[in-house]
């Protein structure tokens, strides 16, 4: 009995303990990150709550599924360094009013005949990310639409908030239009493609754009030129919709540890920056001028739920915009953009094979 009294104390004690490193975890994480939105002594008690604790938790958890993509993070920093690979694109491009850097990767074949441009924009929750980390998925996009694809960094929180992101994206298609002929590339045709916050930034500055709106700080005659410029956005796995994903968030405990609130200034103005809000305010004669869409999105998805894509699509094809949607099953919220590095992942032929369709529907696109 000595024995099994002994075994119980040092299970329950393990339990204890393992519990009060899940506490100390979780509160450090919002010590750091933010509090809840609660009054006085009232934040701490809901940072406590053992819901929350629970849901963190899990959260974090999910965070281990990154440690599959080492071996990919090592391949691509170590191509991005090595100086051999510099005949495949060039770095570090100045651009914009705030003096971000681009990298732009050359097409496979060298033509006469100038080659579309993708714009590429990285995910990130609005806070992090770097173009040096998606440099296998330009140069193969590169080589699968045999075009001169662009990856710019822009102004993460807390460095900028998403109205300065949306310039940077705009700056960058500016620059697009100046540097054409030096690059050889074709600056009135542009598609935009992101992931997760840059699928939300490519569909929000398209959407701007076509509403000339004043934030962008851009001239108007410059705003029509930069969207007539833009023959598709393609999103994968975007969120579109601030306010669903915010209690998306909320579901997961992370509401508070998550950049995004402050990233866009506020709860008060989610709307304003949600492209599922804005598609529904403009004019018959602004929607006219928006370019096609196609959104891909994973059915497994539990960062970025697929009912995102799903309701842009619905809201698009409401107002007559061309939208197309590709739910894709077994396939994660990563997955549908490190899978885009090498031909050798899983889902690379799968979807490729979608993306070069949609492209050759927006070249055909007058």
């Amino acid at each position: 009995m000595c024995w099994m009294e002994n075994l119980m104390c040092m299970s329950v004690t393990l339990v204890l303990l393992f519990m009060g490193l899940l506490y100390v975890f979780c509160i450090v994480c919002q010590w750091i990150m933010g509090w809840p939105d609660k009054p006085g002594y009232m934040k701490y008690l809901e940072a406590a709550n053992p819901r929350r604790i629970y849901r963190l938790t899990i959260a974090t958890l999910d965070l281990l599924n990154y440690l599959k993509y080492i071996r990919l993070y090592y391949q691509l920093t170590s191509w991005y360094s090595n100086k051999e690979n510099l005949k495949h694109f060039q770095k570090g491009l100045v651009f914009g009013r705030r003096r971000n850097k681009l990298d732009l990767y050359f097409p496979p074949k060298s033509e006469d005949t100038p080659t579309p441009l993708v714009v590429f924009v990285y995910g990130g929750a609005w806070s992090s990310g770097s173009r040096s980390i998606y440099c296998l998925l330009a140069r193969q996009m590169a080589n699968e639409l045999n075009a001169t694809v662009v990856c710019p960094d822009y102004s993460i929180y807390p460095k900028g908030n998403v109205v300065g992101m949306v310039q940077d994206v705009a700056d960058c298609l500016i620059w697009a239009q100046e540097n054409g002929p030096r690059f050889n590339f074709d600056k009135d045709k542009v598609v935009l493609v992101g992931h997760s916050a840059g699928a939300h930034l490519c569909a929000l500055t398209t959407l701007f754009l076509a509403d000339g709106r004043e934030e962008l700080l851009i001239e108007s005659e410059k705003q029509e030129l930069i969207t007539r410029s833009i023959r598709g956005v393609i999103g994968l796995s975007g969120v579109y919709d601030i306010m669903d994903h915010y209690q998306h968030e909320k579901t997961r405990g992370i509401e508070f540890v998550s950049a995004m609130h402050n990233a866009m200034t506020g709860e008060e103005n989610f709307p304003l920056y949600s492209p599922t809000c804005v598609v529904k305010k403009l004019s018959q004669e602004k929607l006219g001028r928006l370019p096609r869409f196609a959104l891909l999105h994973g059915i497994n998805d539990v960062v970025v739920p697929f009912e995102s894509s799903s309701k842009l699509s619905e809201i698009l094809a409401s107002r007559s915009v061309k939208a197309s949607l590709h739910l894709l099953p077994d396939v994660s919220h990563t997955d549908i953009a490190t899978d885009l590095m090498l031909s050798n992942r899983r889902l690379y032929q799968r979807i490729y094979r979608i993306i070069k369709q949609e492209f050759r529907t927006f070249m055909e696109t007058c």
